[in-house]
């Protein structure tokens, strides 16, 4: 197989492991109020430890994977995600699950985008937008099998049985599909002369482009952590039933995938501007009219328009980086990128549960977040476009 493609199916890999078991910390959330007594508040603390620390990490792990090239700093990070979300299993205390969730958790999320994307940005120079979207699918899926594998294991063993499973396959397998993960060791083509090429970090973060993307990154995150958390909840609001609800994430997930490829064709014809501009159009639309329909089928019709926008957000980062600044210094410019993220999304689930909490429904949050989402919009416009770039 062409060393590039195997590449692709490390990256997959990873894609589909990390971000499909933090999906299922979900389904966990139940079993372990209803062994411990915890509250929801005390469980997603968890979650925005985890977050904020992935951020932190990918800081390091970026540069790593400048410095030593991706399969090391993928092993490390996949030995220790599976080996910490196994020891969950273990846990009696708040603190114990905070430990794990800031540090192996977060460590383990801090490279899955950071350190595969950019790999896939030096492999794909003239397809890179494209073969991020492809990438990108693999987190889709594990959003749809591995929260319904989660659920038969924990009804047929138990929780802790589960996640000890779950844990240790992911650590194999994180480690087989890291150890196909390079950086190309010399331009795959002759047309790619300047992937190795561009500025390095301290060229980059003197440029107005580069602060333009980490404020841009702060605002969109904080939608894309929120939306996928209350939404199913929104609807039992609505009067939907519990499994009515939970297949709204199912339309997201389903729609994200054609987001991902959609617009990681867009970002590679049109350049990474355009390509915010066709995901923020209409996920301000969609969060926008969210505040006044209530018929549960103009909701699902919403979200798969909030989803195909989810999806592509989530692709056109990596690509317009490389677009802006080369990939010289990739890993550590899209470190910096993500944690500026991570703080808005570690800000916007809180915020909407406030806004919950105090008025009784979500539209505050929604315009909130669509309100963010125009600011990112207009910042986006300041942008160089692709026949500048």
């Amino acid at each position: 197989m062409d060393r590039r493609y195997l590449v692709v199916l490390g990256a997959l890999i990873t894609q589909f492991m990390i971000i499909g078991l933090f999906f299922v910390y979900s389904i966990l959330i139940k079993e372990l109020e209803t062994e411990f007594g915890w509250s929801r508040t005390t469980l997603s603390i968890g979650v925005s430890i985890a977050g904020m620390m992935m951020g932190v990490f990918a800081i390091m792990g970026g540069r790593l994977s400048d410095l030593f090239g991706p399969r090391i700093v993928l092993t490390v990070a996949g030995l220790v995600y599976g080996l910490g979300y196994a020891s969950i299993s273990l846990i009696s205390e708040p603190w114990h699950l905070y430990l794990i969730c800031g540090l192996f958790l977060g460590l383990g999320m801090s490279t899955h985008d950071v350190v595969t994307l950019g790999a896939i940005a030096r492999w794909f120079p003239n397809r890179k937008g494209l073969m991020t979207g492809v990438v990108k699918t693999g987190t889709a899926a594990g959003q749809v099998v591995l929260p319904p594998t989660a659920a038969y294991l924990i009804a047929t063993s138990g929780w802790r049985d589960a996640v000890l499973t779950l844990g240790l396959t992911a650590a194999v397998l994180l480690v087989i599909g890291a150890q196909v993960m390079r950086h190309p060791p010399k331009p795959v083509a002759s047309a790619t002369a300047a992937a190795t090429s561009g500025l390095d970090f301290a060229e980059a973060r003197r440029t107005r482009n580069f602060w333009i993307m980490c404020f841009v990154q702060f605002l969109f995150f904080a939608t894309l952590m929120t939306v996928p958390l209350h939404i199913a909840v929104h609807g039992m609001d609505l009067g939907m039933t519990q499994p009515t609800a939970a297949t709204l994430l199912s339309f997201l997930g389903a729609a994200s995938v054609a987001g991902r490829l959609g617009v990681g064709m867009f970002a590679d014809r049109l350049g990474g501007r355009t390509a915010y501009l066709l995901c923020f159009l209409p996920m301000i639309a969609a969060l926008t009219l969210l505040i006044f329909v209530e018929a549960h089928w103009m909701i699902f019709a919403l979200i798969i328009l909030y989803g195909a926008a989810h999806g592509g957000l989530f692709v056109v980062v990596a690509p317009t980086i490389a677009e802006l600044f080369g990939t010289k210094a990739h890993g550590a410019i899209f470190g910096v990128i993500v944690f500026f993220g991570t703080i808005g999304g570690a800000i916007g689930p809180i915020f909407a549960g406030q806004v919950f909490d105090r008025t009784g429904a979500y539209d505050f949050a929604f315009a909130g977040l669509a309100a963010l989402m125009t600011t990112a919009l207009i910042l986006t416009r300041f942008l160089p476009g692709r026949a500048q770039g």
